[in-house]
C-alpha cells in the first residue's frame, strides 16, 4: 500500500481528492468541520515536504452549477482548520484552473470549484479525468467517504499518474482499520451491529461471520431473529419476509462456531413517541400494543460482559431509538462499555452513519480507536467488496 509517506512532495504539485462534503447552515457557515480536520495530516505533510496542494472535492447534489453549492463558501474554514490561506478558483478543469495551478508556489494551497458542477465528474469521464490531471505532479486520493464511487475524481483520474499516484494518511487509516476488523485483528473479534433492518445487513453479516467470534446483534432487527424462533414481539418493527434468512445465519452461525448474542430483555413502549409509558419486558414476550425500542438492563450487561472480554471490535448500528432521549441508554451503555474495552488495549472501530452520530452526539469520539468518515465505503468495505477508488491506487 503506497502512502503520502513513501514519497518526497519537494517542488511538487500534488492532486489531492478530499471529502469536504460538509454541512452548511443557511449563511454558508460549516457547521461540522470534521471531514476537513480529517484531511489535514495529508496536507501539512505536502507542505512540509516544500511542495503545494491543490485540493478537489464535491459538494452535496448540484444540477449544474449552483452557488448554494461552491465550495467557496467554506475556503475560510479550510484556512482556519490547517492554518495556512487558501486560495480558490472557480473552475476545476480549463484554462483558469491550469493558470491558477500555475503559479501555486511550495507550501501554498489552492481549492478548486466544486467537482460536481460538470456532469462528467459523476458520470466518471475520462476526458474530463484527463483534464484534471494535469493540475497535478502526484494524485493523492484522501477521501475514503467516495471510494466507492468510480467516479472521476476519485478512481479514473488515477491511471494518468502510474508511478506517482498514493493513498492520503486518512484513506490508509480507514483501509488499516477494516483490515484490523476483518484479517489482521487480535481474538477474540466481536461485531455489533444495530439497526433497523436485517435486509440492510445480511451482505456484512455472510462476509464477517468467518471472521469474527462473537456477534451482538441489536436495534430493530432484533425482532425479525426473535419472531423467527417463536417469541412474542408486540407491535416491535420486524421484517416478515426475512425471519428465515434470519434462521439461516443463526444455523450459518453455530456451524462456523461463532456465537450470537440477542437481547434478552428490552425497554418497551406503548407508542413510538418520546414521552410514552415504558417498562422492562422479556424480548420474547412483548404485548400487543407495546413496542422494543431500546436494550434492557440485563441485555446491557451480557453485551458488556462479551466486550470487555474482546481485543478487536466493530460497531456498527445503535442499540435502540437513540434520537429519543428516553431510548438512548442502550447505546451510551454500549458506548461505554467499548470504551472501557479500549482503554484496557481492544482495538475499536465505529463505522455507518448512525454508530458514528450516536459516537459523536455522546462524547465517545476520543475514547475509541477509530471513527470511520465513510458511511457507504465502510459498509460495502465490510461486505467484502473491493472499492473502485482504492483499487485504482493498487493498479
Amino acid at each position: 500500500m503506497k502512502t503520502i509517506n513513501d514519497l518526497n512532495f519537494e517542488n511538487k504539485k500534488a492532486l489531492i481528492r478530499v471529502d469536504f462534503n460538509v454541512p452548511l447552515d443557511e449563511n454558508f457557515n460549516v457547521t461540522d468541520d470534521t471531514r476537513i480536520q480529517a484531511a489535514k495530516p495529508t496536507i501539512i505533510k505536502v507542505l512540509e515536504d516544500g511542495g503545494s496542494a491543490v485540493l478537489m472535492s464535491h459538494l452535496g447534489r448540484p444540477k449544474g452549477v449552483q452557488d448554494e453549492f461552491s465550495l467557496n463558501h467554506i475556503v475560510d474554514t479550510v484556512a482556519d482548520v490547517i492554518g495556512v490561506q487558501v486560495k480558490f478558483v472557480s473552475n476545476c478543469v480549463g484554462q483558469e484552473a491550469e493558470e491558477a495551478v500555475e503559479q501555486l508556489n511550495p507550501g501554498e494551497v489552492l481549492l478548486l470549484e466544486n467537482l460536481r458542477f460538470h456532469n462528467e465528474e459523476t458520470a466518471g469521464d475520462i476526458g474530463f479525468a484527463e483534464q484534471l490531471s494535469k493540475l497535478g505532479d502526484i494524485y493523492v486520493n484522501d477521501a475514503f467517504g467516495t471510494a466507492h464511487r468510480a467516479h472521476a475524481s476519485t478512481t479514473i483520474v488515477a491511471q494518468f499518474f502510474p508511478e506517482t499516484k498514493c493513498f492520503g494518511s486518512l484513506l490508509a487509516k480507514e483501509i488499516e482499520s477494516i483490515d484490523k476488523v476483518l484479517r489482521s485483528g487480535e481474538k477474540p473479534v466481536t461485531a455489533i451491529l444495530g439497526g433497523s433492518k436485517v435486509s440492510s445487513k445480511i451482505t456484512i453479516i455472510e462476509n464477517i461471520l468467518d471472521k469474527v467470534d462473537h456477534l451482538i446483534v441489536g436495534g430493530g432487527m432484533t425482532y425479525t431473529f426473535i419472531k423467527a424462533q417463536g417469541g412474542k414481539i408486540g407491535d416491535s418493527i420486524c421484517e416478515d419476509d426475512k425471519q428465515e434468512l434470519a434462521l439461516e445465519i443463526l444455523k450459518k452461525a453455530k456451524e462456523k462456531g461463532v456465537q450470537i448474542h440477542l437481547p434478552v430483555d428490552v425497554i418497551g413502549a406503548d407508542a413510538f413517541d418520546n414521552n410514552a409509558n415504558t417498562k422492562a419486558m422479556s424480548v420474547d414476550a412483548i404485548p400487543d400494543g407495546w413496542q422494543g425500542l431500546d436494550a434492557g438492563p440485563e441485555t446491557l450487561k451480557n453485551f458488556h460482559e462479551v466486550i470487555l472480554n474482546s481485543k478487536t471490535i466493530l460497531w456498527n448500528g445503535p442499540l435502540g431509538v437513540f434520537e429519543m432521549e428516553n431510548f438512548a441508554n442502550g447505546t451510551i451503555t454500549l458506548g461505554h462499555s467499548i470504551a472501557e474495552a479500549t482503554e484496557k488495549g481492544a482495538f475499536s472501530l465505529v463505522g455507518g452513519g448512525d454508530s458514528v452520530a450516536a459516537v459523536k452526539q455522546f462524547g465517545f469520539g476520543d475514547k475509541v480507536s477509530y471513527v470511520s468518515t465513510g458511511g457507504g465505503a465502510m459498509l460495502e468495505s465490510l461486505e467484502g467488496k473491493t472499492l473502485p477508488g482504492i483499487a485504482a491506487i493498487g493498479n
